[in-house]
């Protein structure tokens, strides 16, 4: 049997920025190590895997080391894929993950638009030694925490691009990721995104991380639509929108290869 394979930067519009993702469709779930040993063999921070079922995909995403329960970058990636070369008549994607319920993605001209649930984050105190992990030399202006993430607000967006992160000493954080960010400069806010313990010393573009910062930053600049950069080395760019109990999650995708795996 040939599995057909796909890798797209995602939250870019060019070639090898934003975050890498492969797409994999297949037409009945394999065994969850062969999903595994797939996902490591892309190459890239995380894999998605498809099954069509009536009105629907079902959807499940690994990276190199293990099954995560949300990736925002992927589910996008996805859609992007099936809205031009499988549906391009669609104008939406209707997902049915194994953790998050039904997940939806509109086709807004360019972008891909994702719906997550909303998570507001909470204040926390600090573990000990996370400062000194992330390599800052200031304390965070906020130290807050959702949904297995403590999420640091540093003073500006140069603080953020000069953290120096310790992905050993960050590792001994898991299950929690840990996320940077600030007001930007030519953007409404900035991030970085650091999850060593899942097998991503640190993410390009990270979609599902925005569930929780646009909600507090919609908060603090009282809007409703942001403008984001992550700014890791590949660089990604998204834009969020508050619905209600919802945040989208817009951005843009590139498709850069194609190839097919035996089983």
């Amino acid at each position: 049997m040939r599995v057909p394979v796909f890798h797209l930067d995602v939250f870019t519009d060019r070639p090898f920025w934003g975050n890498p993702a492969a797409v994999c469709l297949l037409d009945s779930w394999l065994d969850d190590g062969w999903l595994l040993k797939v996902a490591a063999e892309n190459g890239v921070p995380a894999s998605a895997f498809l099954v069509p079922v009536p009105g629907a995909y079902e959807l499940r995403w690994f990276t190199s080391v293990c099954e995560i329960r949300l990736c925002g970058h992927a589910s996008v990636a996805s859609a992007y894929l099936l809205l031009t070369r499988f549906h391009p008549q669609a104008d939406s994607i209707l997902f049915r993950t194994k953790f998050h319920g039904q997940l939806e993605v509109i086709r807004q001209g360019d972008l891909c638009c994702l719906g997550l649930p909303a998570m507001k984050p909470e204040s926390c105190l600090p573990p000990d030694g996370l400062f000194e992990a992330l390599g800052l030399k200031s304390r965070p202006v906020e130290v807050l925490e959702t949904n297995n993430t403590f999420l640091l607000v540093l003073e500006n967006a140069e603080t953020v691009r000069g953290v120096t992160p310790n992905s050993s000493a960050l590792e001994k954080f898991h299950p929690h990721a840990v996320a940077v960010t600030a007001r930007g400069s030519d953007s409404d806010y900035v991030c970085r995104y650091f999850a060593p313990g899942y097998g991503i010393s640190e993410d390009s573009a990270t979609g599902s991380l925005q569930s929780s910062l646009a909600p507090y930053w919609a908060q603090r600049l009282g809007l409703s639509q942001l403008h984001v950069r992550q700014l890791s080395e590949r660089t990604g760019e998204l834009w969020c929108e508050l619905r209600g109990d919802h945040v989208v999650v817009k951005g843009k995708c590139v498709l850069t290869r194609e190839a097919t795996f035996e089983v």
